[in-house]
This record gives C-alpha cells, structure tokens and sequence, in this order.
C-alpha cells in the first residue's frame, strides 16, 4: 500500500479562528490547506496553532508565500503595490494559482523526492533515525526531564502530519546545539549542531485585524539598493536541488531564503502507513558553520561588550517591558534596535486602531533545557508609533522605565535586608527577592496598561514606588519583628529611592 504524500496545499493542515464576516454555508472548516488560507485570508481573524515557536516560524514561511503570491519580493515600487494588494481586501486568486501552480509537487509532506522542509538525503547519510519523541518538542526523550507530557521511547505514540508539521517548523527556528545523530557527508562524519537562528529569542509580529493584513504588514521591506532576481534567491521548496551541507555558499542569498532557508538542522519525517501520521524522524546537523543571526522580527540590543544580541525569551518578563522598545527607535535606558519590520507595518493599518503585536518563543537554554513558552499579545499601538505620536511614544517610554527602575531598586533593596539579617557574604537572589519579585511585576504591569489605557502618565514614579513601598514592608514583616530584622530592614530601605549617595574622593 503506498503512502499518501500528504500535499499541504489541500490537506487540513493549518488551524485557524475565522472572523465574523466569514462566508459559505454551514460552520467554516476548523483547518485548511495552504491554498485556502490565502484565498480566504480576509476572512480569516488569525491562526489557530497551540504552539508559540511553530506559529512564530509559520509565520516567516507565510511571509515568504505572500512575497511570491504578490510578486513583491520583485516589486521596483513596494510600498504603492503592496497599498495595491491591500485596498484589494484580498489576495488575488490568479497569483495564488500561478505560483501553487509553479511548484505543484514541492508542499507535500512526505514526497518522496522534495518533501516539504526536509531533506531525503538523510535516509542514507544518518544512521539512525532519533526517533519520534526526539521530534515532538514537548516530550522527554532519552535521559531528558519531562515537560508537558510523559512518553517512552521505547513506545512512542505517533503523532497526527499536521501535528509533526507543527514541531518540523520548531526544530528548523529554535532546535538546540549540542550532540545529534551523527550524519556522514562525503566522509566527514559528524554529530554534533549549532542552536537554530531563533532558539532562545523572543520574536515580535505585527498582528492585525484579519491574517490578510497580518501577512502584508510583517512583510519586510526589500533593500532598495539591490534588485533581487528570483532564482537568486530560492526558498527551500524552490530549490531542484538541495544546498551543500558543508558549506554556507548559496544558502542564505537575500531576504526570502533569510525567512526560511536560515536553518541548522535537517530533518525528515518517516510517515506511517496512510500518511496520515508521523512514526518516527531523523534529526541531524545542516551545515557544519554557523549562519550569522539577522532577523527582522527581533529587538536587538547591544552588551557592553559591543556584541549584538536578540532579546532573550523569558517567561518572567511581561510583553509590556518591551513596549516602548517596538515603538520607538531609541527607547531610554537600553541600547537597543528595534524589529526591522515594524517602521513599514503601521502603514498597513492607516489612521485605523487594528495594529497589534504578538511576540513568541521559548524560555530556553541554548541546549536541551526549555524552561517555558512565552505567548503574549499587546493592545492595539499604532498611534503610539513614533512614527505616529513621538510625544506620546516618548511617555510610554518614560513610564516604562519608571516600572523598571522601582522594580530594580525593590530588588537591590530586598536583597541587601536579607544579607543583613542573615548575615551572608554579599547580597544576592534569595528567597526574598524571588518573593518581592513575584509581587510586583504583575502589580507594575496592571499599573502600567491602565495608565496607557487613560493617558495618564504624571505620577507614574511616584505610583511605582508606592507599590515596591509596600511590597517591600510585606516581603520583610517576618524580620520586621526582631531588632536585628529591624535595624536590617531600615537600613536596607533607602535602596527604594536611589540607595546612599556615593562618598566623593577626598569628601
């Protein structure tokens, strides 16, 4: 019995929430091929995938796809033929069909020749398979702790295509580094890989009112300076023939294969019997050199030490902390860039109030360790754009870094109190600062958005400290009650407001 290739272009592979002023006769289907996503993408509210890392991947494969249905990967005037396409209010079923048509047998899962995203060269050049729990990034496999889900690898439990789909998508953005199947290429035998170009970043998507607007708006702009051809620069179904795996020559050429080619690992799903689910995947290193990290949807920031960095994912730190830096150019306090793709997104959105931001990944080390997903959604910011309302984006700004500062100096403050009353070495992370930290994020971050729901920004100093104030009186009442606890809780107290005024040289 042969196995069905399962074409991605028709099989109901992507969920997805429709929006209200959805068509047709009876319910809408709960997921859709390829095809009809973009032929009713205005119809379309969002995408519906459970997993943040795949919908953040997904993503850059859809900008990809809108570029080539478009034809704006080689528009000479981006900005007017991508107002086009969106006064439209749909993407052309004509453009659609000419590019699905071009590549007819390239979105098939398990082709045996092109299959979608993967590389068939690894049923001779691994081993091994590593085996269906090594695939599915929410099981443990081998010796690795259990994260959202006990499985054996002895009995692995297959998985639905779409959903093997899902977790191809988070192995080629955020796989770890560190030891792999070992993959041998004209005789140079390996085991090992680098991290994947997003692994450990939080990623940031301009989000709108349907997934149509929500594609044209995270297109990012073509560089104005070089005319890209096509066939210069292939999405990884485009290729006839895959890429070299030890070199980095030809593989990331220009803005389409930097959204989809950027990967360092290959891998290839063995399907079951039907097609219909995934049994078992070889998972291995790409290429033996590291693509440099570039990425439109990122904040980058710089260290001290001058190296450009992607703002980490971290499941403690709220969305509204990385406002100001999506909003402006130069937010204060930090030196940081913000994602590329936003100066040209609020443009999709007019005078309207429909620009959202999504950010996504993982809480993850740059190994095996993922600590925690992070999925968050901002209000509708278009008109506090910089490019909109400087002066406002300058008080979200400030409001921001008001939060900032009197979590910073809750923390200085809870740790000292503690090293003095326990008499530690130094001050440090101590149960008390995990405490106080746990208070008053989520207290700042409900201080902040009502204050940005009103416009009501005088105070806001004044408000964020009164909130480490008490805060810090509740962390430290147990010690509060002796004398040594007293004197170390008073003493430690003017790190709330700025700490003891550094002593000049000769004062």
């Amino acid at each position: 019995m042969s196995v069905e290739l399962h074409d991605l272009l028709t099989e109901p592979a992507f969920p997805v929430r429709w929006s209200h002023t959805a068509r047709g006769g009876g319910r809408p289907p709960d997921a859709v091929g390829l095809r009809e996503l973009f032929l009713r993408a205005h119809e379309i509210a969002a995408l519906a995938i459970p997993l943040a890392p795949a919908l953040s991947g997904l993503y850059r494969i859809l900008y990809a796809l809108t570029a080539r249905i478009t034809e704006l990967d080689v528009s000479r005037n981006w900005h007017s033929e991508r107002d086009r396409v969106l006064e439209s209010g749909r993407f052309d079923p004509v453009g659609i069909d000419r590019y699905f048509c071009a590549y007819p047998d390239r979105f098939r899962l398990y082709d045996p020749t092109h299959p979608f995203l993967q590389d068939p060269r690894l049923t001779k050049e691994c081993d091994k398979p590593a085996g269906l729990n090594k695939l599915i990034t929410t099981r443990p496999s081998g010796s690795n702790h259990a994260w959202f889900e006990h499985s054996v690898d002895s009995r692995p439990h297959p998985v639905s295509s779409a959903q093997a789909l899902q977790h191809l998508i988070v192995w080629r953005y955020y796989g770890p580094s560190g030891r792999c199947a070992a993959r041998t290429v004209r005789g140079a035998k390996e085991a090992n890989s680098t991290a994947g170009p997003l692994r450990s970043a939080l990623s940031y998507h301009p989000l709108g009112r349907t997934l149509f607007e929500t594609l044209l708006a995270g297109l990012p702009e073509p560089d104005r300076a070089r005319q890209y051809v096509r066939a210069d620069d292939p999405c990884p179904w485009e290729r006839d023939t895959p890429t070299d795996p030890l070199t980095l020559k030809g593989v990331v050429t220009g803005p389409m294969s930097k959204l989809v080619g950027h990967n360092q690992h290959a891998l290839l799903l063995v399907p079951g019997a039907q097609g219909t689910q995934a049994v078992n995947a070889y998972i291995t290193w790409a290429y033996r050199e590291r693509i440099p990290r570039n990425d439109d949807y990122a904040i980058w920031q710089t260290s001290q030490a001058g190296n450009r960095y992607a703002r980490y994912a971290d499941c403690r730190r709220g969305l509204w902390r990385d406002l100001d830096a999506l909003l402006l150019h130069d937010p204060p306090g930090v030196e940081t860039r913000r994602p590329p793709v936003f100066p040209t997104a609020i443009d999709v959105f007019g005078d309207g109030e429909g620009l959202r931001v999504q950010a996504l990944g993982i809480d993850q080390e740059g190994q095996a360790k993922d600590r925690q997903i992070v999925s968050a959604i901002t209000p509708p910011v278009v008109q506090l754009m910089e490019e909109r309302d400087e002066v406002q984006a300058r008080l979200v700004g400030d409001l921001r870094l008001a939060g900032e500062r009197a979590g910073r100096r809750l923390d200085r403050a809870v740790k000292q109190a503690w090293a003095l009353f326990s008499n530690a070495s130094k001050a440090e992370d101590c149960a008390w600062s995990a405490t106080a930290a746990a208070y008053y994020w989520p207290a700042a971050e409900s201080e902040f958005w009502q204050r940005l729901r009103q416009r009501h920004f005088d105070g806001a100093a004044q408000a964020f400290r009164s909130t480490a104030e008490r805060i810090y009186d509740q962390v430290t009442q147990s010690a509060a009650g002796t004398a040594r606890g007293a004197r170390a809780c008073e003493y430690a107290r003017i790190e709330l407001y700025g700490g003891r005024p550094k002593k000049t040289p000769g004062a």
